[in-house]
């Protein structure tokens, strides 16, 4: 009966990053050079990759398809958060809202373990290099890149069909900037046991099997490196996957604020700095730091550059 008399909501509206004028003009403008460089980062890496054929190896086969869900992951977030920087009513309908959150777990899985991948390709470069072609075959490349697909897509799905179960009657304002599943499942009107069960065991399992097959990796790799009698060979080696070490320790650098934050600290705006460093900086870092700690990325990128001059 309590049900049958509530109103039913079926639009939410995105309370932002900040709700004077001038501030949102310019976070808009923040936002879109954000986005802008993403693009054309990520675009650039892409490019490179498939135009120049000394690229054409499984390390660079790995980057190609994390640029790609790098671009995929901020789209599914900026272009909506820039529109509602300049929109009266910064409106989103509960589907909407619900299939934002859907793309949001299916691209953030699929990084997670696409991440993952890229560790036991340096680990196959560096521990077993005589083998490394065979370890890494393409069969074997496309079949990792389908695996982060399906772990990320098999995730979303489950915690979207749980989430599809719940009733929002009121209130429907959300205190984020896109939709996440944390701050929907507070607006819910039914318990959210069962959806903060799955959420937590899927997180936890999903996130310790990727930082365990990372840790694994990288413990064999530094042994590797520490044992070479060359400090050159040293060098080499560990050049090769320090790329791959900045940007896993970014992703895990905000997991661990995520998890180990204060009660006592607002949790509204730690979560959402969380939520940009991972979804919106990240993106949009990946492609700078595999292009300034890379020099076959920076060889590439001026002989494609190069390429471009000519034509004009």
């Amino acid at each position: 009966m309590l049900m049958e008399n509530q109103t039913k909501v079926t639009e939410f509206i995105l309370l932002g990053l900040s709700s004077d004028p001038q501030v949102q003009i310019f976070l808009f403008l923040v936002f879109l050079v954000i986005y802008l460089v993403t693009l054309v980062g990520n675009i650039l890496i892409m490019l490179v990759i498939r135009t120049d054929s000394h690229l054409h190896t499984p390390m660079y086969f790995f980057l190609f398809h994390l640029s790609f869900v790098d671009i995929c992951y901020s789209s599914i977030t900026v272009p909506t958060m820039l529109m509602n920087f300049l929109a009266k009513h910064k409106i989103i309908s509960v589907n909407g809202c619900i299939t934002q959150m859907f793309f949001f777990i299916l691209l953030a899985g699929t990084e997670v373990f696409m991440l993952s991948a890229m560790a036991y390709d340096r680990y196959a470069a560096i521990c077993d290099s005589l083998h490394y072609m065979e370890m890494m075959s393409k069969e074997i490349c496309v079949q990792l890149v389908s695996g982060a697909w399906t772990v990320g897509f098999l995730n979303a799905l489950l915690n979207t069909v749980f989430t599809f179960k719940l009733h929002f009657c009121g209130p429907n304002q959300i205190r984020h900037f896109n939709c996440e599943l944390p701050p929907l499942l507070q607006l819910s009107c039914t318990d959210t046991f069962t959806n903060q069960v799955v959420l937590l065991t899927s997180a936890v399992i999903l996130g310790a099997i990727s930082f365990l097959l990372t840790l694994i990796s990288y413990i064999h790799i530094i042994s590797t490196i520490l044992r070479m009698p060359s400090v050159q060979g040293k060098r080499k080696a560990f050049s090769t996957c320090s790329s791959h070490l900045i940007v896993v320790g970014l992703l895990y650098l905000a997991a661990f604020i995520q998890y180990t934050k204060s009660r006592s600290v607002s949790s509204v705006a730690v979560d959402e700095m969380v939520s940009i460093q991972y979804s919106i900086l990240t993106p949009m870092l990946n492609p700078i730091i595999y292009s300034l700690k890379n020099e076959e990325v920076k060889t590439a990128l001026r002989n494609l550059l190069g390429k471009f001059k000519f034509l004009k």
